[in-house]
């Protein structure tokens, strides 16, 4: 089968930063799909790990979390799909990636693709989709108000505030979404140019406001004070100090980035802040008892696209999977610039698709 991957560690402007390669077909476990990827899209993780871990055994590392493809072949133990079944995912952080013709995932967190969708459109969601719902349903504890009665949270608000710190990235945009569709929350998102706070509106936030400005000035502007959930996606030690400064007392913060250097947590003390970091792989990197929580997540995710409360968050599709394709979205991705999710689709004529 085609693959994409890498050999060393390397700047994305040198040669054999990605390459192709032909690996074996892998066979299923007994928990395992095998799935006949269609479209994968690109996150910041991807380029994280390209750019600090190098495989140690002389074997190329294949990256690639979210996709979206036909199962093929199940394991012994899998009762949960079928092959000829669309699927969609974000994968486990210790297996081989994506990025690969055909590709091993735990039936556990695999979701039915949306039937509205394109497979391209698919694969822009899993792995934000999953992050943004467990941290505002999971670590923040907001009420489900879209949910029946008797699946919700039974202590959470109804009410308040949310800032969305990088509204107009991957997570940004689904979790505006989610916070819209779901909650009674007013949602407040931050980003710094035209087309990017034409976006989070478009997404759905109430307000919007500019993360290159004193984020405490800008907050009052628009007339709030504090605000009671803050979700820092992005830059989160350049903004903690602002953070911190505008949550409420009892207020909760959550963080997805690795901050370059640490964070005073001290600071929180004072309004008895709850700090959160959420990390969607931890359910299949541990193997949790929980772990199916993934497949019914995604579920009601794809069910939601397909009765129009959520839209896909696919901005472009860059065309074929293969290291030229891969290494332009990883530029675009370390660019710090991109709005919603890169796509990539279908492999090149000659592959065993």
């Amino acid at each position: 089968m085609q693959a994409i991957g890498y050999y060393e560690s390397l700047p994305i402007d040198q040669d054999a930063a990605l390459v192709d390669v032909t690996l074996p077909t892998p066979e299923p476990g007994p928990r395992d799909l095998l799935v006949q990827v269609r479209a994968v899209s690109v996150n910041p993780v991807d380029v994280k790990v390209r750019q600090s871990s190098a495989p140690a055994n002389g074997a190329p590392q294949i990256l690639g979390f979210d996709a979206a493809g036909i199962v093929k072949a199940v394991g012994s133990e899998v009762t949960l799909f079928r092959p000829g079944d669309e699927v969609f995912y974000a994968g486990d952080y210790q297996r081989p990636g994506t990025n690969a013709e055909f590709h091993l995932v735990d039936e556990r967190i695999v979701g039915r693709k949306p039937q509205s969708l394109t497979f391209s459109q698919a694969a822009a969601l899993p792995l934000t989709a999953i992050t943004a719902w467990e941290l505002l349903f999971e670590r923040f504890d907001v009420p489900l108000d879209g949910l029946p009665k008797d699946e919700r949270p039974t202590d959470g608000r109804t009410d308040g505030s949310l800032l969305v710190i990088g509204g107009a990235g991957g997570v940004g945009s689904i979790l505006i979404q989610l916070a819209r569709q779901l909650t009674g929350l007013t949602v407040i998102a931050t980003a710094s140019r035209p087309e990017t706070r034409a976006w989070c509106e478009k997404m759905g936030a109430h307000h919007v406001i500019d993360h290159t400005k004193s984020l405490p000035e800008e907050l009052r502007r628009i007339g709030f004070d504090t605000v009671d959930f803050v979700a820092s996606l992005t830059a989160t030690a350049q903004h903690f100090d602002a953070v911190v400064e505008m949550i409420a007392p009892r207020g909760e913060i959550g963080i997805i980035d690795t901050p370059l250097e640490p964070l005073d947590i001290s600071k929180i003390k004072l309004k008895a802040l709850s700090f959160h970091w959420e990390f969607m792989f931890t359910r299949p990197m541990f193997e949790t008892a929980d772990m199916i929580e993934q497949h019914r997540l995604l579920n009601r995710i794809s069910d939601m696209v397909d009765s129009g409360k959520l839209r896909t968050t696919l901005t472009q599709d860059l065309g074929p999977i293969d290291a030229v394709t891969l290494k332009e979205a990883h530029q675009r991705i370390e660019s710090g610039r991109t709005i919603g999710k890169l796509v990539l689709s279908g492999f090149p004529q000659g592959s065993s698709e």
